[in-house]
């Protein structure tokens, strides 16, 4: 399994506790990750090939990767393609707007920054590899992350905090920094209470739209689904 978010880890764990044999594989672009049930190995595999060489002995192979792991992806539906792997991708749900939100969809984190106010009081809740499209914008930013970015805008305050956060935090955060416009990732799950703190004020939130997944990828979204799919020996029913 490609990890890295909570649903990869909540799969290893009902999957190894039915006996399932699993190993997940995470980027280690964190240096403190939480850790999964079964195996873990931490690092890049070098591309398609590598991917694929590791394939030899897996019997599935599950995409739990970040929405915005684009990357991953698509090294996934190639290493899968060339050894014949059955392979799924477990994504769950975007963000809906709702009465009040006051939301507008981009493509990209260029055209967040350029989205942006002169002046702007700005959460930025990217992550820490996208903040370096926000270094020029003219606007103060509350930069919240798991780790240190490589770079901070000029004006900005960093918060190092690893969610999900409580909406009653997420209110005094918004108020306590007089925050004017919201700016994420359309990552969807539990991360959303920032989404619904800015509805009640009003706020207005930048959303990046997640990335294209490859053609023909077999997507669910819950991990039910997946444990569905496996059966004890660790074998795909579909």
């Amino acid at each position: 399994m490609l990890g890295g978010t909570a649903e990869a880890r909540e799969l290893a764990s009902r999957l190894a506790a039915e006996g399932v044999e699993v190993t997940t594989s995470l980027a280690g672009r964190t240096h403190h990750p939480r850790l999964p049930d079964g195996d873990v190995r931490t690092g890049g595999f070098g591309g398609v090939d590598g991917l694929a060489a590791a394939l030899d002995d897996v019997d599935v192979l599950v995409d739990a990767t970040h929405p915005f792991a684009a990357r991953m992806t698509e090294h996934a539906a190639g290493a899968a393609a060339r050894t014949g792997t059955p392979w799924v991708v477990l994504r769950r749900p975007g963000w809906t707007a709702g009465p009040g939100d006051r939301w507008t969809r981009v493509p990209s984190l260029e055209d967040a920054a350029a989205s942006i106010a002169p002046g702007a009081r700005v959460l930025l809740a990217t992550g820490r590899q996208g903040v370096g499209a926000f270094v020029d914008v003219d606007a103060w930013f509350l930069v919240r992350a798991i780790e240190t970015p490589d770079v901070l805008p000029e004006r900005a305050e960093l918060l190092l905090a690893r969610g999900p956060f409580a909406l009653e935090d997420e209110r005094a955060l918004l108020d306590g920094h007089r925050i004017t416009v919201v700016v994420a990732k359309d990552s969807g799950g539990a991360t959303e209470a920032k989404l619904v703190a800015a509805r009640e004020r009003s706020i207005p939130v930048i959303l990046v739209d997640r990335p294209a997944l490859p053609a023909g990828v077999d997507v669910v979204a819950s991990v039910d689904d997946i444990v569905d799919r496996i059966v004890p020996d660790g074998v795909s029913r579909g």
